[in-house]
């Protein structure tokens, strides 16, 4: 399924593919990740107009990405893949990268941490969105940036500090 919209008080357009079963309806699912872009790219003043892509898919896809492109062999919850410079369709915006996303783990990790599945998600869209505009983890100076970009973004959403 495809659904091209844009976001919410953003100059994003959202593609969003659903691959797998488990996943809310694409409604839902749209509105979860317009209002989780829409805070983000706020909190980041990113006001320029750009596509994004979010594929919400399963495991096993997750694993196949996560060992082709970081070397990994193992399932995660969120992979960020930022488009390169001048990408997108002629004439139109440029295309910032892509979102994928896995629903067992992303079930998984909700339940372990007793929150709520529409929060986790939203967090990890935003966690996602955050690396396609070129924040990290690598180091910790960067970790705790990012982590406070992402309480803000969160808090902005009525969503409790997902690091607490």
């Amino acid at each position: 399924m495809d659904n091209r919209d844009a976001a919410a008080g953003t100059a994003l357009a959202i593609d969003m593919t659903i691959e797998a079963g488990g996943w809310p309806p694409e409604e839902a699912l749209g509105e979860l990740a317009r209002r989780a872009v829409a805070a983000a790219s706020a909190v980041t003043k990113m006001d320029t107009p750009h596509t994004l892509g979010i594929l919400f898919t399963e495991d096993e896809e997750i694993r196949a990405l996560n060992a082709r492109f970081r070397g990994k062999d193992k399932p995660t919850n969120v992979l960020s893949f930022p488009a390169p410079d001048n990408a997108g369709l002629p004439g139109g915006p440029p295309h910032l990268g892509d979102i994928a996303l896995a629903y067992g783990t992303v079930v998984r990790e909700a339940r372990a941490e007793g929150k709520p599945f529409d929060h986790h998600l939203s967090h990890l869209i935003v966690h996602g969105f955050l690396h396609l505009v070129g924040y990290d983890h690598e180091t910790d100076r960067e970790a705790d940036e990012m982590e406070e970009l992402e309480r803000a973004v969160l808090k902005g959403l009525a969503i409790a500090d997902p690091y607490a």
